[in-house]
């Protein structure tokens, strides 16, 4: 009877492996069946971007009073009760740029209320990115502005506004993206 050594196994491997991987190469022109085609409804769900004029704000519309309660609930644990931030967590509300220390926070620092909105609706919370509505976005983000004292408590924020808002930083930042 034969009793292959390590050798043999080995090698009988590496022989095995080449020809999966010759069998892969031979193939690449099939195509690959690994899980579902993406629908073009799922993949717009995914391009979440608003850029800083407002495109690609979804519709919507929140306050600061409804956004209380979405904040309380998905965001106070991380940020604070009133935006102060907490251990590793950044501050969202108040904040300067002079004086020390200097404290960036959205209202202080952001130079656009569409990139808050972009960045609340694509990234937060962090245990569920995507999973707030967009109209939970909009309440959460007059919340923050209000908190700031960029808003006042009953102000509509939506799609034609937003990008309306005057933040603090508007002129901190150089837009060099059209330079060549």
């Amino acid at each position: 009877m034969f009793t292959p050594d390590l050798k043999s196994l080995l090698l009988a491997g590496s022989i095995g492996a080449v020809l999966s991987v010759s069998s892969l190469v031979l193939a690449a022109d099939a195509p690959v069946r690994l899980g579902t085609p993406v629908t073009e409804a799922q993949l717009s769900e995914i391009d979440l971007i608003v850029m800083p004029d407002g495109k690609g704000l979804p519709a919507g519309s929140g306050t600061a009073a409804q956004g209380q309660a979405v904040y309380d609930q998905q965001c106070a644990a991380c940020h604070g009760a009133q935006g102060e931030g907490t251990q590793g967590v950044p501050a969202l509300a108040g904040g300067t740029l002079t004086g020390t220390p200097i404290l960036m926070t959205a209202g202080s620092y952001w130079p656009h209320a569409s990139t808050l909105y972009d960045y609340i609706r694509r990234a937060m919370p962090p245990t569920a990115p995507k999973s707030l509505s967009n109209t939970e976005v909009y309440q959460v983000v007059a919340y923050v502005l209000h908190l700031s004292g960029i808003v006042e408590r009953d102000f509509v924020l939506d799609a034609s506004n937003l990008p309306q808002v005057q933040m603090p930083n508007r002129d901190g930042f150089i837009d060099r993206s059209q330079e060549q």
